[in-house]
């Protein structure tokens, strides 16, 4: 399932959703430009490497932050990209464009917390934005879910395109995210070189700390297709 955009517009500008965006892709740019030797030392510096990693030295946890902002590839940094794009905006909306890019930066840290945890002493490193857009998809989650997100299913050499309610559309990949993670821990599954935790725990971020964003700030006009829990 690939999703293609959601059903609610924003109303306002997601100025702060577009900057990280564009700031992911110049960062990307960057690497993609650097020689091996240099890309694999940047690497190593600012991504999250869990056994470099010092709770008694506060200099180790810049990476928690830095590694946001990396990627490994063109689809990596395009498939997280487009998520972003689709669902961020309306969380913007809702948050206020400063709060979000708050609310963003530490669902990505709590996301590399509990990756880190999880794979503790791990000399692998781990980056990429998205667990910080995993704690987007679990406050759109909170927020939208009667929100429809228009989605491509490819039936063979027939496209399929269905309008899947948000809370289908996002618990399936919550489900599949904890599953994969489940069976990366016991050993039963590859883990294929995903950060399955960083998601999970991004989006139970988003999940629970959602509404904290959010207080104080009126709630938006009703409109037939949101639904605002708060």
């Amino acid at each position: 399932m690939f999703p293609i955009r959601d059903t609610i517009r924003s109303r306002s500008f997601p100025i702060i959703n577009l900057l990280l965006v564009a700031v992911n892709a110049v960062v990307f740019f960057i690497e993609i430009s650097m020689p091996e030797a240099k890309l694999n030392s940047f690497i190593n510096t600012f991504a999250l490497v869990p056994s470099k990693l010092d709770l008694s030295n506060p200099f180790t946890w810049y990476p928690l932050v830095t590694h946001m902002f990396l990627h490994g590839g063109w689809m990596h940094v395009i498939s997280n990209l487009w998520v972003l794009v689709i669902f961020g905006d309306n969380v913007e909306d809702r948050m206020g464009s400063f709060r979000y890019l708050i609310f963003y930066l530490f669902g990505g840290i709590a996301a590399g917390i509990l990756q880190a945890t999880l794979s503790f002493g791990s000399t692998v490193p781990s980056l990429g934005a998205s667990g910080a857009i995993a704690a987007v998809m679990g406050a759109y989650f909170l927020f939208f879910p009667r929100s429809k997100v228009v989605t491509f299913i490819p039936l063979g050499f027939i496209p399929w395109f269905v309008d899947i309610p948000a809370i289908l559309y996002l618990g399936f990949w919550f489900a599949s995210q904890f599953f994969s993670g489940i069976l990366s821990i016991t050993g039963t599954g590859a883990s294929g070189g995903i950060a399955w935790w960083a998601h999970i725990g991004g989006f139970l971020f988003g999940l629970v700390m959602g509404w904290f964003f959010t207080l104080g700030k009126r709630k938006p006009a009703w409109h037939k297709d949101e639904y605002y829990p708060w």
